[in-house]
């Protein structure tokens, strides 16, 4: 999908470290740094994340000239950005972590900033894009009159998700839905003139649904979910599932992101928000901003294989295909972000599908076959519920969950997504791999689909069929034993 991001960048330092002493001059631990990390913060890790699902992101903001303006341009490598000429230095937040624990923040150049230039790209691409996500920080991106104007002709077209801060600016009129958190949303509320003795997140979201004149507000509250207002509908609170968190950091940024994805693509705002509290809690469950690779020059963290047998290594299940969510991910990104990290360091991507209901020796040979052509293989495994409309109610013999840990217990076999339609074609434009590869006696050309993956670029390959190796004989030989 083709979204941009409007906001204010940020760079973010992580030092990591360990303490095991305190100082002789004060009783206060002493930090060995481990290793120092940048990334990109603020808009510029909502672009980063909606880029590593496999988006086409263009990201309009301002970036100074200066040494952390330096650090961001590396870490936003590969993403297009636009930027306009700003009138104050790079806003660093820094960081400081003794193991997974933050221990203190130091804040530099993040006071408001008086309002950065617009070009005509910049308004250009709001006008082209399929879905906007506004990433206010509070510096001053959001105050120019030239990309207000053109945010509120894009509200009229298109999904627009405004992430509000407390010191920038208003939302424009018309927007799909705000996301304040719920002590932003009393703070404003109560300074637009509600009363806030009692009053709770549906009031006060009501009240900013009217005072904002946007099409809904979505009120974050942390392990609580969020809640949902709508103009002439029911509240609708949205559970958060319960995940561990050691770091909230970058939270609302994954929430923002991926409910105007979610929109995007035609999915109702209930269904879009429920999805989007989901995979905020799924981001902050594996780790969170910190868990990020950093910049240019890491070795990509997706890419790194637990040890064999893991059954939680790199498995998403694609929300919004029919399945239910809350599968358990464990530390690594998902099949998606491997696919666009793979595919940003230069490598190759190759993907897979299929039901794989009972394994053989020909679907280890095409597995085997298939990742011998790239970098790392991604297998799109047929749910459960489809495979049934597929192959029959007595089908599948083993389940999803099953399935996906027998065929990531091989080492040919770097991550599975499991969707819910009857073919592939969503979870491809997904992954967009460079080679789409099938097991079967026909001409690539001729796979249904070809035309799809060369869209991107992308092409077919088919490997030889193995004969007398199915899982229908298997399974029936199996019921002979019996």
């Amino acid at each position: 999908m083709k979204v941009t991001v409007v906001g204010d960048v940020l760079l973010d330092v992580d030092i990591n470290g360990t303490a095991s002493r305190l100082s002789p001059d004060a009783p206060v631990p002493v930090v060995d740094v481990g290793d120092v990390r940048r990334r990109a913060g603020g808009a510029g890790l909502v672009a980063t994340l909606l880029s590593q699902d496999g988006n086409h992101v263009t990201l309009v903001t301002a970036v100074a000239d200066d040494d952390g303006a330096s650090h961001l341009r590396r870490a936003l490598s590969g993403i297009t950005v636009l930027a306009g000429e700003p009138l104050a230095p790079t806003p660093t937040k820094t960081r400081v972590r003794i193991g997974s624990h933050p221990m203190v923040r130091f804040d530099e150049g993040c006071a408001p900033a008086p309002t950065p230039a617009c070009t005509r790209e910049m308004v250009a691409a709001i006008a082209s894009a399929g879905a906007i996500v506004v990433a206010d920080y509070g510096r001053g991106i959001t105050a120019n009159p030239d990309i207000r104007a053109a945010l509120s002709e894009a509200a009229r077209r298109v999904p627009v998700v405004w992430d509000p801060h407390p010191s920038g600016s208003a939302p424009v009129p018309g927007v799909a839905v705000v996301t304040p958190n719920l002590s932003e949303a009393m703070a404003v509320a109560k300074a637009a003139g509600l009363d806030a003795s009692g009053a709770g997140p549906m009031e006060a979201g009501r009240h900013l649904q009217e005072h904002w004149r946007s099409e809904a507000v979505l009120v974050t509250r942390g392990e609580e979910g969020a809640v949902l207002l709508q103009a002439a509908a029911d509240a609708v609170e949205i559970p958060a599932p319960k995940t561990s968190v050691t770091d909230p950091c970058g939270a609302g940024d994954r929430l923002a992101g991926s409910l105007a994805v979610h929109l995007g693509r035609g999915r109702a705002l209930p269904v879009a928000a429920a999805r989007a509290v989901e995979d905020a809690s799924a981001f902050l469950g594996a780790g969170g901003a910190a868990a990020l690779v950093s910049a240019v020059g890491d070795a990509p963290a997706a890419v790194r294989k637990r040890p064999s047998g893991d059954g939680e290594r790199a498995v998403v299940e694609l929300k919004g295909l029919g399945l239910p969510s809350g599968h358990a991910m464990g530390l690594e990104p998902d099949g998606i972000q491997l696919a666009a990290s793979v595919r940003r360091s230069g490598g190759t991507v190759v993907a897979t599908g299929g039901c794989f209901d009972l394994l053989h020796a020909g679907h280890a040979r095409t597995l085997a076959a298939a990742r011998s052509m790239g970098d790392c293989l991604v297998v799109c495994l047929n749910s459960d519920e489809s495979v049934r409309r597929l192959k029959g109610l007595h089908r599948p013999i083993v389940s999803q969950e099953d399935r996906a840990e027998l065929l990531l217990a091989l080492s040919c076999v770097d991550a599975v997504v499991i969707f819910g339609e009857d073919t592939p074609e969503a979870c491809l434009d997904l992954l967009r791999p460079d080679i789409w590869v099938k097991g079967g006696d026909y001409e690539p050309e001729d796979l249904p689909e070809a035309r799809l993956v060369a869209g991107w670029g992308g092409r077919c390959v088919t490997v030889p069929f193995h004969p007398a190796r199915s899982t229908s004989g298997l399974a029936a030989a199996l019921a002979k034993v019996g």
